[in-house]
């Protein structure tokens, strides 16, 4: 029995071709990750751990900052009874936020651990589920190279996701905390110009936002070309350590056949568009350093710059300038967060594509060409192995056996032939059940299982017993015992 090759030219390819999705499919992949995870709960009481001690922190932060106003004015009377007061005053609001602080490193450490243990575990699930690894591996781009998907970027976006996250929350929390404060230390602001009294209601919670917002979106305009190149700088890492696994996996061959300079030619090439990669994201981030470099130097003086005019106007004492302006950094640092994570930003934006579009890809692998022809998979009662109108339909179009119908019995063994590229391996595949799409049907001997040896021997690390079950063998401690006794 011999198999040619029957190629449509309008056959459509079989590959999926997952695109990369959108930011609100890839959080939603992400988020039903979470919710179905083991230790969502877990993950859900340090979320919540985590808030009230940003809570409690900014408050002591409040408290602190109305300590400016009676410590600095004591120094400015030379009362030193009332400045060891405010030193005593100090000690146990700064004790106490030392010791919420040290809370926050705990609880932000236990969720970067719980976040990457759920999203691991996740990945590892929906990639090991029956045939997905396989046919992901054959679904292009989004198939190459798993492992870094799976064990560096589901690590990274955990660390991304915390440390942005937290500190997306402490800056929200202290904005609502100062932005009142500032308002009302503000608000008695009156302008004197040219004999004309001026008064402008919050008039440094403007002022901060004004600053800050300028800064944002000059600090957008220039980073968000690293989200772009963070993506293909992870692409291209993956490529040349995969490269570097296939030397050291061959280094036998290699050797033999003295490919070395061959060899290292292809890692120095890979070698190339990393470093190519790298290149162009620490042009943007220098780029961006310009912005944000610039905006920090003036924010030494810019509080002190914006309430000057009420100062010098005696509408304010010394200490309550200094409320106003620790009141003012307080709401600026909080404003200009996405000034100082740009770059984190940028970097977590490609890290999330890539882990949520794979994730979507071994969801829809299985579902994938839904409207493409499949081969009918179906058992036969008497033993026989089946062949009905098979054709299998590949990238390059179908391939079919020479006769429509083929029958193989218990005990007859049968040799498949055909030209090179025929699709001799997709045909067995097919009768594996791993390559599902085409036409005809497949019937296989019923209340057996068939076994299948790949072209590269694989067993799992571990005992002989977890040997024999991965390859569902039924054979009891017994056996073996008395296998291995002989």
């Amino acid at each position: 029995m011999a198999d040619h090759p029957d190629f449509e030219a309008s056959a459509k390819p079989i590959a999926a071709s997952v695109e990369a999705s959108s930011l609100r499919d890839q959080l939603a992949t992400i988020r039903l990750a979470l919710a179905t995870s083991p230790i969502r709960k877990q993950l859900l009481w340090a979320c919540l751990g985590i808030v009230a001690v940003i809570v409690a922190t900014s408050i002591g932060q409040v408290l602190l900052n109305r300590w400016n106003e009676p410590f600095y004015d004591a120094l400015a009377r030379r009362d030193m009874q009332g400045f060891l007061h405010q030193l005593l005053v100090f000690a146990a609001i700064a004790g106490g936020l030392v010791v919420l602080n040290v809370g926050q490193t705990w609880l932000d450490q236990t969720i970067r651990l719980k976040l990457r243990e759920a999203l691991t575990v996740d990945l590892i699930g929906e990639w090991m589920r029956p045939a997905r690894a396989f046919r992901l591996a054959n679904a292009g781009a989004i198939g190459v190279n798993p492992d870094q998907r799976l064990q560096q970027d589901a690590g990274h976006l955990s660390d991304l996701s915390t440390g942005l996250g937290i500190g997306l929350l402490q800056s929200f929390i202290l904005l609502v905390s100062f932005v009142g404060v500032l308002w009302s230390l503000s608000s008695g602001f009156v302008f004197h110009v040219g004999g004309y009294s001026l008064a402008i209601p919050g008039y440094m919670v403007w002022a901060a936002i004004l600053y800050a917002g300028t800064a944002s979106w000059l600090s957008w305009l220039v980073g968000r070309p690293l989200i772009r190149f963070n993506s293909d700088r992870y692409t291209r890492e993956a490529e040349l350590r995969s490269s570097v696994v296939r030397v050291n996996e061959n280094v036998d061959a290699i050797a033999l056949a003295h490919g070395e300079a061959d060899a290292r030619r292809r890692l120095e090439l890979d070698l190339g568009t990393v470093l190519g990669a790298m290149r162009r994201i620490y042009s943007a981030q220098i780029n961006l350093s310009w912005v944000t470099d610039t905006y920090g130097w003036i924010t030494v003086v810019a509080p002190i710059l914006v309430a000057s005019p009420v100062y010098f106007a005696g509408d304010i004492s010394f200490g309550g300038l200094m409320m106003a302006v620790g009141a003012f950094n307080q709401v600026h640092s909080s404003l200009r967060w996405f000034i100082n994570n740009i770059g984190g930003i940028a970097d977590w934006r490609a890290t999330l594509m890539r882990v949520a579009d794979f994730r979507i890809a071994l969801v829809e692998t299985d579902v994938l060409h839904h409207t493409e022809r499949r081969i009918e998979f179906g058992e036969n009662p008497d033993g026989r192995l089946t062949f009905e109108n098979l054709e299998v339909a590949s990238r390059d179009g179908c391939t079919k056996l020479a006769e429509p119908h083929v029958e193989i019995r218990a005990g007859e063994r049968v040799m498949i032939t055909g030209d090179p590229r025929a699709g001799k391996t997709l045909f067995f595949r097919a009768i594996a059940g791993l390559w599902p799409w085409g036409s005809g049907r497949i019937g296989m001997p019923a209340g057996e299982v068939p076994a299948f040896v790949p072209r590269k021997p694989y067993f799992p690390l571990g005992t002989l017993r977890e040997v024999l079950d991965h390859a569902d063998a039924a054979v009891s401690d017994a056996e073996i015992s008395a296998v291995l006794a002989e």
